[in-house]
C-alpha cells in the first residue's frame, strides 16, 4: 500500500508539472557567450604611421598605454596581424622586451611581474603590407569618371584594426588615441579627433590628431588624399566635409542637413552632440555607403554622388543621418560584442527614420519604416540560415551586415516603441544613452532599462523579436453569417516553427473592418497558433486590414 501510495503522489506531482509547464512561460534557450576574455584595459594608442606608395608598405610606431586586470601579469598579448616588428619596448625607459608572433598575435614578454591596476607602457615599431585595415587606392583618370588622385583610407570593423595596429581589437573595450600621419606636402590627412597640428619636413607633412574620448578601436581612422575641404558649423562644433576638388557644390548638397540632424538627435536622445568636431569624407572604391569612424565618419564617394542624381536625395539623406546616428548609438554606447551588433545598427537604421518624422511629418517616418520592413523581408527570403537580431551566427566578418541587423531592427524598434508608448520609448532611450556613456552593452541591458521605465516585463518582446529568428505570417479565413449577422474570423500563425522561434508570436493587433463607407476597428490578442474571433456585424464587412497604422511593420498576412 505505502509503494502504491508513492507512485501515486508521484503520478499527481508529474500530472501538477505537466499543466505548470503548458501554462507557464517558456524558459529561455541558453545562449553561446560571446564575450571575450580580457586580462588589460588599454587606456590610450599613440600611433605613427608612414608609407610607401609604390610598395603599398606602411610603417608604423604604436605605444599602447594599459593596466593590468589581475596580480602577476608579465605577458601582454595584442592582436596583429601580418606586422613585421623590428622592436618592442618598454616606454619610456626604452628597455627591449622579448616578443614571439602567431598568426594573428603578438605576445610580449614584461620585464617583470606587474599588479593590478599598475600603468604601463610598450612601444612597437614594425612595417606591413596589410591584407586589410588599410587600403591603397590608385589615382583615376578615366574618361567620363571623375578624376581623383591617390588615396590612403582605413577600415576597422569588425576587426580590421589588428592588420595596422597591435591591438585588443573586440569591441568591449574602450581607450583614446592619438595619430601622427606622415604624408605627403600636397596631401591633406583626416582622423579622429581635433587635429592638434601639423609640422612640415622637406617633401612630407605630418599631421597631428589627438581622440581625448574613449571608443572601441574598431572606430579609429584615418584618410590620405587630395581633398578640398567645405565647412559648415553647428554650435561651437566645425563640420568639415572632405571631396575630391571641383565637387564642392556636391559636398554642400549631400551634407547640407548635417547641423539639423545633430539638433534634432539631441532633442530625442536629450544628449548633446558629444565630441569636438564632425567630419565627413569621401573615398574611393570602398566595400559599404558608409563607416562611422569617431567624429570622422568615411563615405563611399559613389554613394554620396548620388546626391547629383534626381533619386539621390532620399537615399543620401538617410546615409548621412545613419552614420551621424553612430555617434550616440555605435560610439558613446558601443555593443560588447559581435552578436549584439543591432545595439548600433538597428538604431542607427531606426534613427533614420525618426528623423525624418521629426522634418518631414509621421507620414515620412512611416513609409521609411515600411521600405525598411520590405528590405528586410526580401533579403530574409533569400537567406537560408535564419537568425534573430541578437545573432548567434555572428562571425568577425561582413557576414553580420545585413537586412536582420538594419532594417529588422529598425522596425522592431519601431514596434517597441508603438508597444511601449512614444513618451515611455524615449525616456527609455534617453535614459539608456545616459547609463551607459562611454561604455558597452548588451541586449539585457536595454532590455532592463525599458522595463525599468515602462514598469512592464518585456521578457517574452524580447525573445521573440530579438532572440527570436522569424516574425509572424498570419493566415486568415472569413465567414459571415448571414441569419446569425456574425462574422468569425479564424487565424493561423503560418510562419516556421523551429528552434529558434519555436513559439507562436504574441501581440495586440488592430484590424480594419470596412462597412459601407465607414471603417470599424477591432483589436485583436493574438497568443496562440490556432485562434477564431467573432464579430456582430449588421451587413457583411470587406476584406479586413490588418495593423492598418503599421504598428507592427513585419507582420505579414495571407487569406485562405
Amino acid at each position: 500500500m505505502r509503494d502504491f501510495q508513492r507512485i501515486a503522489r508521484v503520478g499527481i506531482i508529474l500530472f501538477s508539472l505537466l499543466a505548470l509547464f503548458a501554462t507557464a512561460p517558456r524558459a529561455q534557450v541558453p545562449r553561446p557567450d560571446f564575450n571575450r576574455v580580457r586580462t588589460i584595459d588599454v587606456e590610450n594608442y599613440t600611433i605613427r604611421t608612414s608609407f610607401d606608395r609604390r610598395k603599398k608598405v606602411v610603417f608604423g610606431d604604436t605605444t599602447v598605454t594599459f593596466r593590468p586586470l589581475s596580480d602577476g601579469f608579465k605577458t601582454l598579448e595584442l592582436d596583429a596581424v601580418g606586422l613585421r616588428f623590428e622592436s618592442v619596448e618598454l616606454d619610456p625607459e626604452g628597455t627591449r622586451l622579448e616578443y614571439r608572433t602567431t598568426p594573428n598575435s603578438v605576445i610580449v614578454t614584461l620585464d617583470r611581474t606587474h599588479r593590478k591596476g599598475e600603468r604601463i607602457r610598450v612601444r612597437f615599431k614594425y612595417s606591413a603590407t596589410p591584407a586589410k585595415g588599410i587600403y591603397f587606392v590608385d589615382a583615376q583618370r578615366e574618361p567620363r569618371k571623375p578624376p581623383r588622385d591617390a588615396e590612403i583610407w582605413t577600415q576597422g570593423e569588425p576587426e580590421e584594426a589588428r592588420y595596422w595596429i597591435p591591438s585588443y581589437d573586440f569591441p568591449d573595450d574602450k581607450a583614446t588615441s592619438e595619430q601622427f600621419i606622415t604624408v605627403e606636402r600636397d596631401e591633406t590627412a583626416i582622423a579622429n579627433g581635433l587635429l592638434v597640428g601639423t609640422t612640415e619636413s622637406g617633401k612630407t607633412k605630418t599631421y597631428h590628431f589627438k581622440m581625448p574620448q574613449p571608443h572601441s578601436v574598431y572606430l579609429t581612422s584615418f584618410v590620405v588624399g587630395n581633398y578640398s575641404k567645405v565647412s559648415d558649423i553647428y554650435k561651437d562644433i566645425p563640420l568639415n566635409y572632405y571631396v575630391y576638388p571641383g565637387k564642392e557644390e556636391t559636398a554642400r548638397k549631400a551634407f547640407a542637413q548635417t547641423a539639423e540632424m545633430i539638433r534634432i538627435f539631441e532633442e530625442l536622445t536629450g544628449i548633446d552632440y558629444p565630441y569636438g568636431k564632425y567630419d565627413q569624407t569621401v573615398v574611393a572604391k570602398f566595400n559599404f555607403g558608409g563607416m562611422e569612424n569617431i567624429t570622422a565618419t568615411t563615405f563611399s564617394d559613389e554613394d554620396i554622388f548620388l546626391i547629383d542624381q534626381p533619386f539621390g536625395k532620399n537615399l543620401v539623406e538617410d546615409l548621412v543621418s545613419h552614420e551621424l546616428a553612430h555617434s550616440w548609438f555605435g560610439n558613446l554606447v558601443t555593443c560588447r560584442n559581435w552578436a549584439e551588433l543591432w545595439l548600433n545598427e538597428s538604431f542607427a537604421t531606426f534613427m533614420e527614420a525618426a528623423y525624418r518624422e521629426r522634418k518631414y511629418g509621421r507620414s515620412d517616418y512611416l513609409r521609411k519604416i515600411r521600405d525598411d520592413a520590405d528590405e528586410y523581408f526580401a533579403e530574409n527570403a533569400r537567406l537560408k540560415r535564419k537568425r534573430g537580431l541578437f545573432n548567434q551566427l555572428a562571425k568577425p566578418d561582413d557576414s553580420i551586415f545585413d537586412a536582420v541587423t538594419y532594417q529588422k531592427g529598425g522596425a522592431v524598434l519601431h514596434t517597441l516603441r508603438e508597444f511601449v508608448g512614444d513618451e515611455v520609448f524615449w525616456k527609455s532611450v534617453r535614459l539608456y544613452l545616459k547609463r551607459f556613456k562611454w561604455k558597452n552593452v548588451e541586449t539585457t541591458d536595454l532590455k532592463s532599462v525599458f522595463g525599468e521605465v515602462s514598469g512592464r516585463n518585456l521578457d517574452r518582446f524580447f525573445e521573440q523579436w530579438v532572440y527570436g529568428a522569424r516574425h509572424p505570417i498570419l493566415r486568415f479565413e472569413r465567414k459571415y453569417d448571414q441569419n446569425a449577422k456574425k462574422l468569425t474570423l479564424d487565424i493561423e500563425q503560418i510562419q516556421i516553427f523551429d528552434e529558434m522561434s519555436p513559439e507562436p508570436f504574441e501581440f495586440s493587433v488592430d484590424v480594419e473592418f470596412p462597412v459601407g463607407k465607414q471603417r470599424r476597428i477591432e483589436t485583436l490578442k493574438i497568443d496562440r497558433k490556432q485562434q477564431s474571433f467573432s464579430f456582430d456585424f449588421d451587413a457583411r464587412p470587406g476584406k479586413p486590414v490588418f495593423d492598418p497604422e503599421l504598428k507592427i511593420p513585419l507582420l505579414q498576412t495571407r487569406e485562405r
